[in-house]
């Protein structure tokens, strides 16, 4: 007789072509398939996605429309469970109907008496407190909840949920490179040198568009103006767009300060990186990487690359607290200077920088497939 076969519904951000929350439904995926074909379960994914085509193809799996209710009925009318997460889904930042949507695909599933997991979320801001009743009352209902920081299962404490929630790490920290992708620095096109200590310093940076003014993007082109400036091995920028087009607009006005400014040197926008893992491998090809975005934070502390972080949202400064470190600037206010004093120290002290937290990391990623197995469990009963 062959493994059960457990068909699991999969909601969160997907489809939209953002590589962090694309990142998170791989890294699902991929922790899901792991731990049951240990556990001697099959898992079949359907994954609710804005463009099921792209997330098909991109993944192998059965995918239906997010915003089609008959499509969503059926798949979770025909499921053994449904996911919640991970990502930011339950927060009213970008909209009041976001809060709506996601806790209305899990009070679906449960009226289906389907049961309901939340996978690894991180919850907030929910500045309307209209929204607290029905989280908590959604979310005592789940099978089991699982939050990505301390600040998240705080959050919900206060907003009068009162049962059990595990505190872990954002999935996509266990998120490994493809077996086809060479390692980090291995002699990739543009990427980190064989040997550390020579030729030119390869920085990754990921930036968007927050500031109205655009002083967030005039700052960074002046730290890392300051940069090429000081660095006496001089440096090879690769701007890595998480979230296109917005991101590649942002790099492009970045590399236009940049020239105006008269930096020289390679300077670089990688596009048409589709697959989230395939853009960990630009990542880790780098010797440092400077982000706003969260994952391309925990894309480049994932692979022990040295990370400076632009704070715009609390949920970075989360991150950066589980690595011991702090953001080097807020985005509001952005500090040249003190960005690029980071960076200057961070490639001159990278070593250190993985030695303090390799135990760390190697935790992180571990921990990172608690969900998973905590799914899996419960699915077997």
């Amino acid at each position: 007789m062959g493994n059960p076969v457990k068909q699991v519904v999969i909601s969160g951000y997907y489809g939209f072509r953002n590589s962090g929350d694309e990142a998170v439904l791989q890294s699902i995926l991929l922790a899901l398939e792991a731990e049951g074909k240990a556990a001697g379960v099959t898992i079949e994914p359907v994954v609710l996605s804005i463009d099921p085509e792209l997330t098909s193809r991109m993944y192998g799996v059965k995918a239906v429309h997010r915003m089609k209710p008959r499509e969503v009925w059926r798949a979770l009318r025909g499921c053994d469970g449904l996911i919640s997460g991970g990502g930011s889904l339950l927060q009213d930042a970008t909209g009041w109907k976001t809060i709506p949507y996601y806790l209305a695909v899990l009070k679906l599933a449960q009226w289906l008496k389907k049961p309901t997991f939340i996978y690894a979320q991180g919850l907030g801001p929910v500045n309307r407190s209209i929204f607290y009743n029905p989280i908590v009352s959604t979310f005592a209902k789940c099978a089991y909840v699982s939050v990505r920081d301390k600040e998240s299962a705080d959050l919900l404490a206060k907003m009068g949920y009162t049962k059990d929630v595990e505190v872990v790490p954002d999935p996509v920290m266990g998120l490994p490179l493809r077996e086809h992708d060479p390692a980090p620095g291995k002699g990739q096109a543009g990427g980190r040198a064989d040997d550390p200590a020579e030729g030119p310093a390869v920085i990754g940076v990921s930036v968007r568009h927050w500031n109205k003014d655009g002083s967030d993007l005039k700052g960074i082109a002046r730290s890392l103006e300051l940069v090429a400036a000081e660095y006496p091995r001089g440096i090879v920028l690769r701007f890595l767009p998480f979230h296109p087009p917005g991101d590649a607009e942002a790099s492009g006005e970045v590399i236009r300060l940049l020239k105006a400014a008269g930096v020289s040197g390679e300077i670089s926008l990688i596009s048409d990186v589709e697959h989230p893992q395939a853009m960990l491998g630009e990542v880790a090809s780098c010797d440092l990487l400077i982000g706003m975005r969260l994952h391309s934070l925990i894309y480049g502390a994932s692979q022990e690359i040295p990370v400076v972080a632009i704070s715009y949202d609390p949920k970075i400064d989360q991150f950066m607290r589980r690595l011991d470190a702090s953001a080097a600037s807020s985005a509001a206010e952005l500090d040249a200077r003190a960005v690029a004093d980071e960076v200057l120290r961070m490639l001159t002290a990278s070593p250190e920088w993985r030695s303090a937290r390799a135990k760390r990391i190697h935790n992180l990623k571990k921990e990172a497939r608690r969900p998973a197995q905590q799914i899996i469990a419960q699915l077997r009963l």
